[in-house]
């Protein structure tokens, strides 16, 4: 009797297991979408979810370039890109989103060789790092997650407008529920919690999509914010810099982390669904629209952080 109630006590722990791995897993990307003469620039994908994205839009047809700031690593992921897309349509160029002087490099060899963009994939990020700072000053997160990326955006705009129909994807996170932009003290100078300093630049995600679709109303071209889901990626590689207790409960929940192919299918929805491309300015996760946390909503923050941005990367509206 003992050994049977052990075993449906394992029987029972097993199903459950299964049954909260297929949950966390979430939604796929179901569109058979096709992307045949689309160019396509992807930031951080040499691993992850930017990895996965990339050989999937390849496999659709699209010219993909890998934005990376490790070239060596990033030629390294091309090869099985290609492998794995079977098309040799992709290429890979240097970025550094923590440096202004490279995001500008980066835009104008863009303009300049490539006739089209049709999506811009921010998904490059750093997450709960020690407090860092970027070549130009920045905290290292709100620099790379979110200025970065809004200064490459905007000096790549044009291009994306003169090819539209084009899409702009902001990957952010769940953790933007938890976020609150410090305008006192956007650079977390005081006090700095790289788990609050993470919070804020995926908030300034959602609301720089918010502001950004606001602005490009009429043009052809739409922005999302993505939340991928808790996936087992090279983001929680400063996780040795984490207080313990947060180590160990990140370590014994990774089992339970989506795969970077589960977490990639929002980004891919993203970009190639289309009743998505009709949809713009919203938040997603697990390839549907959700509803953004109250600050993620709030348009005079929106406003705000777009004015303050433009002033910090040094550019006119």
């Amino acid at each position: 009797m003992e050994a049977f109630s052990i075993f449906i006590a394992v029987v029972v722990a097993v199903v459950g297991w299964m049954l909260l791995r297929k949950w966390i897993r979430g939604g796929r990307c179901h569109s058979k979408a096709r992307m045949d003469g689309k160019t396509v620039i992807i930031t951080g994908s040499n691993t992850g979810i930017g990895k996965e994205t990339a050989k999937d839009l390849a496999r659709r047809g699209a010219r993909v370039i890998m934005a990376c700031r490790n070239v060596e690593k990033a030629r390294e992921a091309l090869l099985d890109v290609i492998k794995e897309s079977g098309s040799s349509n992709v290429v890979v160029k240097k970025l550094d989103l923590a440096s202004m002087k490279s995001i500008r490099e980066f835009a104008e060899e863009i303009k300049r060789e490539e006739k089209s963009l049709h999506v811009l994939l921010n998904n490059a990020g750093v997450m709960m790092c020690p407090q860092w700072k970027t070549e130009d000053g920045f905290e290292m997160q709100l620099g790379t997650n979110h200025l970065g990326h809004f200064l490459l955006t905007l000096l790549l705009l044009d291009l994306i407008k003169a090819s539209a129909p084009g899409r702009i994807v902001n990957v952010s996170s769940l953790a933007h529920q938890f976020g609150k932009m410090n305008f006192d003290d956007i650079m977390s100078t005081k006090n700095y919690d790289y788990i609050k300093a993470y919070s804020q630049s995926k908030l300034a995600n959602v609301l720089f999509t918010r502001e950004l679709a606001k602005r490009l109303n009429g043009t052809g071209v739409t922005s999302y914010a993505v939340h991928p889901g808790g996936v087992a990626t090279d983001l929680q590689r400063h996780q040795d810099s984490y207080n313990p207790f947060v180590k160990f409960g990140v370590s014994s929940i990774r089992p339970l982390f989506k795969t970077a192919e589960e977490g990639a299918q929002t980004n891919i929805h993203c970009c190639v669904d289309e009743k998505a491309g009709q949809e713009s300015g919203l938040y997603y996760s697990d390839c549907a629209v959700k509803l953004a946390a109250k600050q993620g909503r709030d348009d005079e923050a929106a406003r705000k952080l777009w004015d303050l941005s433009l002033k910090l990367v040094g550019l006119e509206e």
